[in-house]
């Protein structure tokens, strides 16, 4: 069976949602951040600049290791659709995340008209709902379930 990689409707909608910032950040949880959502795992200074050629190279690194722990954490067939989904949850909260939540449960199980349910359970920053969050994680149940 051919092995899913994150569809180019999948890596647009992981775009939108962490947007470009060339320029490093932190990211509503406190992480260094650079380029699409990328966290940088060594200490960097407030000014580090990358271009956007360097930023779409991470997105593919970083798409790579997503998508391997996925594999790893989903034995379920997917669809396509199921799959980019699970990529933007995974990408956006970590493999530990996944690995730990009922969702990948859900998902494991097949017990597909429950998944929508366990993706609304992460919305929340710091305790705080989040507006960004919601509408990631709609965006994510929508096209889990197209």
């Amino acid at each position: 069976m051919k092995q899913l990689q994150t569809s180019k409707r999948g890596i647009e909608m992981i775009k939108q949602f962490e947007g470009l910032k060339l320029r490093s950040y932190l990211c509503p949880a406190g992480y260094k951040t650079i380029g699409y959502g990328h966290m940088k795992r060594f200490a960097i200074s407030s000014d580090e600049e990358i271009t956007e050629a360097q930023a779409e190279n991470l997105l593919q690194d970083d798409l790579l290791r997503t998508e391997a722990s996925l594999r790893r954490l989903i034995y379920a067939l997917l669809s396509q659709n199921q799959f980019d989904a699970l990529v933007s949850f995974t990408f956006n909260l970590g493999a530990g995340a996944l690995q730990r939540s009922t969702l990948r449960r859900r998902v494991n199980d097949q017990c597909h008209d429950e998944v929508p349910r366990e993706f609304r359970r992460w919305i929340f920053v710091g305790g705080r709902r989040s507006l960004g969050l919601l509408r990631r994680r709609n965006a994510e149940i929508e096209l889990y379930c197209a």
